[in-house]
Order: structure tokens, then sequence, then C-alpha cells
């Protein structure tokens, strides 16, 4: 929704790639056919070809051309014709599409103004400077298949044994290899159980044996650290994503609640009327 002037601009660039080179001063008003009295512009083109499916979206302008140009020409003349009447159901859908489009624009315009730099820059800082900062977690465990398995190595590394080199000896994890290290991860990165168990733990704790759906672990919290906050390119589509939510979302609100809005007493009607589509035939 928020991308559809981007759309169209994106659709307008392609389409005028497919014009010759001497037409400079094409634009949106310029007329590219007539049916009867009736002009037909780039600008409709331009309108049809955004509204294509993806796969069609993908498709050279210069094949989109003739196509997009030959529907609009044939939809015209069926228009004109004494067959084409301006039932009811033309009309309300005439009208939700006008309302629908004036919507989105308004949305665009909303969703556009939303994203400058300086309000990127303070939810930045709010959200990730200022903000509270989760914890990091650096870990390491062995894996084995049965509880009585973890409670003897459990035994043996809390009694002196290297727990490394035991993770080597008898771990069947793919860490096992690395001394079980399983190196930094934040809050939830874990299946639960072995999160919580590693939470619970001060660094150089050992505890197990823990059971998740991988098997039996015992596991050695090696360290903890404040979470980094990350670097403000990394997540600056995230908090261009959310600002624009926000905004259009207290905009709707807004908007919403200064309208002179009258909901009628609808309680006597069946609202399976609005299955009936024989009620928009004239």
């Amino acid at each position: 929704m928020f991308k559809s002037r981007k759309t169209l601009i994106a659709a307008a660039l392609m389409v005028a790639s497919a014009l010759p080179a001497w037409a400079e001063d094409t634009n949106a008003s310029t007329v590219v056919a007539t049916v009867g009295d009736t002009q037909i512009t780039v600008g409709h083109m331009i309108a049809v070809r955004s509204t294509l499916p993806e796969q069609y979206q993908q498709l050279p302008a210069d094949v989109l051309w003739k196509g997009i140009l030959d529907q609009l020409v044939q939809q015209e003349a069926m228009a004109q014709d004494d067959l084409a009447t301006e039932t009811l159901r033309v009309r309300v859908s005439l009208e939700n599409e006008r309302r629908s489009l004036l919507a989105s624009e308004a949305i665009a315009n909303v969703a556009e103004r939303a994203v400058t730099e300086d309000a990127i820059k303070a939810a930045y800082q709010a959200q990730y400077l200022n903000g509270e900062k989760g914890q990091e977690y650096n870990a390491s465990h062995i894996l084995v298949e049965t509880e009585e398995e973890a409670a003897a190595i459990l035994t043996e590394v809390k009694s002196g044994a290297d727990f490394a080199e035991t993770a080597k000896a008898k771990s069947t994890g793919p860490s096992g290899p690395n001394g079980g290290e399983l190196g930094w991860f934040a809050a939830g990165m874990m299946v639960e159980p072995f999160q919580k168990a590693v939470e619970s733990l001060n660094p150089g704790d050992i505890t197990g044996p823990v059971q998740t759906q991988f098997g039996w672990h015992v596991i050695k919290l090696n360290d903890t650290r404040t979470q980094e906050a990350p670097e403000l390119e990394a997540v600056r589509e995230q908090i261009m994503g959310t600002l624009q939510q926000e905004a259009v979302s207290e905009y709707i609100d807004s908007r919403v609640s200064s309208s002179d809005v009258s909901v009628k007493d609808n309680s006597s009607i069946d609202p399976s009327i609005i299955t009936n589509f024989d009620l928009l035939e004239d």
C-alpha cells in the first residue's frame, strides 16, 4: 500500500523507455489513441501496467505496450456500445474503486511524510540506544540420548573433568567437536527449556540434565554480556516500516473520529444480505 506511488513511477519509466528517442516530451497526458471522442493516454497505460500480476510486470515494456494499448482500445470500444449499460453494480463498483484509490493516495502521503531522517534517527535513539538492552549468553553443552548419560556426565564435569574435552568425547550434537561451544545468543534464540536453564545460571555454572526435543543436555554458561545496539543501517527498513504503520494508524483513527460519521442501527438487517448479488442487478 505504501509503495503505490513508487510503483507508478517505476511503471512510467518502463513505459517511457518503450517510446521513440524523439518523444522526450511524452508525459502522462500524451494521447496514444482515440476511440470516438474518447482519448487514451500514456497515463491510462501506466495505471493498467501498475495493476498487472507480478509475472506480467516483469515483461519488457516494449512487449507490454501493444498488449496494454489493445486492451484499452477494445475496452473503450465496448464501453461505448449500447449493450454497455451503467447498471447499479457498475455504479457502486466505481464508487468503491474511487473511494479505495483516494484513501490509498492519502495513506501513501501520510506514510511518505512519516519517514523523515530526523524521525528515523529519533526512533533509533529511543529504541536501540536509550531503550532497554537485552542480555546475550555464551554457553556450551553436551548432548546425549538419555537422562542417565547426562546425569553421569554432569557428575564428571562437576568433579573436575574438562567440559570441552568431555563434549568432544561424548556429545552427539554438532557442536561436540568444537568442545560444545554454541557462541553468543540472545533470549528466544534457543528452545525454551534450554534457554530457561541458561538464564538461570551465573557464568561458570554447570547444570543438567535438561531435556529438549533434541535429547538431554548438560549446560555450562561461559559468559554474559549486554546486547549491543545494531547499526542504524541494519534496522533502517524495520524502523521505517514501524513509523509508517504507526503514522497511518493514527491518521485513520484521527480522520474517522473527526469526520461526521453516523452508523445506522442495522440490527434489523440480516447480514447474509451481502451475499445476494442479485440486488445489484437493475
